[in-house]
């Protein structure tokens, strides 16, 4: 199945959101307070290949979002590399963020009631949904096939509620294995330990190898914010604002071909 990766806003939405970024945010004492500091604090992950991923060869971050991050201090600073990353494993986004280590969390942040509840999130700048990868020898070709399989899942995600509900719609009893990051449940599907391991299918994407699959299932679409603390309204919609201009000028689709997404 073709990631989706449409700015699902109604355009009525998208005139009334530009209107208001772009009519005081930049003034605002928020944005201002990064631009006298001369950095922007980003908390992102490093082990997503395409999104943002550590290079072992280069010791340096690279992907769709290391890149996103970049456009958005070169807006606010004036220079791409006046960025200041953090890596935050999925646990930890939120926490980041309450302490103020960070001023934005740029992490593959599904947008949820539950987080807008507790953080200000951005329109989404990048859609999926949950899949699964597979050893290719496991005859595994679907949910359906998974009775009493143990999947694989990363703690602190909202991947094995989605499992498990769609495991239930189909009379299925399923069990899950936690992990704290992707590669040591990548380790474990590929050690046989696990025999599926689930999260969204783009950074499942990374991690496809000759002997895995990934399956044409998927469901729950994820949609992707930046994310600020509540108190960051100001900020929130300037940075709104910026994501509006590069999805309408072409920046956000010229990313995404770069990095295969």
């Amino acid at each position: 199945m073709k990631i989706l990766r449409l700015l699902l806003i109604p355009l009525s939405l998208f005139a009334l959101l530009f209107s208001a970024c772009h009519a005081s945010p930049e003034r605002s004492a928020q944005v201002q307070a990064i631009r006298k500091r001369g950095v922007l604090q980003v908390g992102t992950q490093s082990d997503v290949p395409r999104f943002s991923y550590m290079n072992p060869e280069t010791g340096e971050l690279e992907g769709f979002e290391i890149d996103l991050a970049r456009h958005i201090a070169e807006a606010l600073c004036g220079n791409p590399n006046a960025v200041a990353f953090t890596i935050v494993t999925t646990p930890l986004r939120g926490p980041l963020l309450d302490n103020g280590e960070v001023d934005v969390v740029i992490a593959a942040y599904s947008i949820t009631e539950e987080r807008k509840q507790h953080y200000n999130l951005t329109r989404p700048y990048y859609t999926d949904e949950v899949g699964f990868l597979v050893r290719k020898d496991a005859g595994i070709r679907g949910l359906a096939d998974m009775e009493q399989k143990i999947i694989g899942v990363i703690r602190g995600t909202t991947t094995a509620a989605a499992v498990a509900g769609e495991a239930e719609k189909l009379g299925l009893q399923v069990r899950f294995w936690d992990f704290p990051s992707n590669p040591p449940a990548i380790a474990a599907l590929l050690d046989r330990e696990i025999d599926a391991f689930s999260v969204d299918k783009s950074i499942l994407l990374g991690y496809q190898q000759e002997e895995t699959l990934i399956l044409s299932d998927g469901f729950d679409p994820q949609y992707y914010g930046i994310a600020l603390q509540r108190e960051q309204d100001q900020l929130t919609a300037y940075i709104d604002g910026l994501l509006l201009a590069m999805y309408e000028d072409g920046t956000l689709s010229a990313l995404l071909r770069k990095w295969g997404l």
